[in-house]
């Protein structure tokens, strides 16, 4: 087994070794896999290099798992957790990202939050709301990338709303094309109805009721309370 790089060095094999190679090689060699760190660990290890987050931040568009306390409940606000490695970056060839992890703009990710009604594509949570559990946590919305398994046995990704509790650990969302026609074969007649103009107007077509639920989560707290016991006082 060839032995890695030191992560303190600037050249690998006569080429020059860039600065997320060479956080990668921090992680395995000083901070190891399961082990924590700080955004200060990492700038103290790099104090003369600029944007040092971001270079980190880009490992995981390269299969490399590093959580946040969002991710991983057990971390301190500041903390990370080096997960599991994933492609050599330090090896030429292996740093380019896979097209499907390019990054999403600001744009797209307005777009998505749009069509999708600002809600979780896998349990329905609108952004800011509390969990059907009874804890505390609020749900925060993200964009993910799906993977799509074609006929073919293909696979595209579709860029979809995601809460961050459903984007915790390693769930499989992987949905494939064949049991959806199947599931849609099986529908009722006026579901199928329904289903068609949704697919028509290429998008889903929210009730009333749900229209106001996601318009009324977007108000402050204090004016939500306000309206609800309005309404609690309209139910006598």
């Amino acid at each position: 087994m060839t032995a890695l790089p030191s992560w303190r060095d600037t050249t690998y094999e006569g080429r020059k070794l860039g600065t997320m190679a060479r956080v990668a090689l921090w992680l395995i060699q000083e901070v190891k896999e399961n082990g924590t760190f700080t955004k200060g660990d990492l700038r103290a290890a790099f104090p003369d290099v600029a944007q040092i987050d971001r270079r980190m931040r880009d490992l995981r568009d390269r299969g490399w798992e590093i959580a946040t306390s969002r991710e991983d409940p057990t971390l301190r606000q500041q903390e990370h957790r080096f997960r599991t490695r994933g492609a050599d970056v330090w090896i030429p060839g292996q740093s380019k990202a896979p097209e499907h992890k390019s990054s999403i703009t600001n744009a797209q990710r307005a777009k998505v939050f749009h069509d999708d009604g600002y809600l979780c594509r896998s349990c329905g949570v609108t952004g800011g709301e509390t969990y059907s559990d009874g804890g505390l946590e609020q749900a925060v919305l993200n964009v993910a990338r799906r993977p799509v398994v074609q006929l073919d046995g293909s696979v595209e990704y579709q860029l979809v709303t995601e809460c961050q509790r459903c984007g915790r650990g390693n769930a499989d969302r992987t949905v494939h094309k064949g049991d959806v026609l199947a599931e849609i074969e099986s529908l009722a007649l006026v579901e199928r109805k329904v289903f068609r103009g949704w697919i028509a107007a290429d998008r889903r077509t929210p009730s009333a009721l749900e229209k106001l639920w996601a318009l009324y989560r977007t108000l402050p707290a204090d004016t939500r309370k306000a309206m609800a016991d309005k309404l609690d006082g309209t139910d006598d």
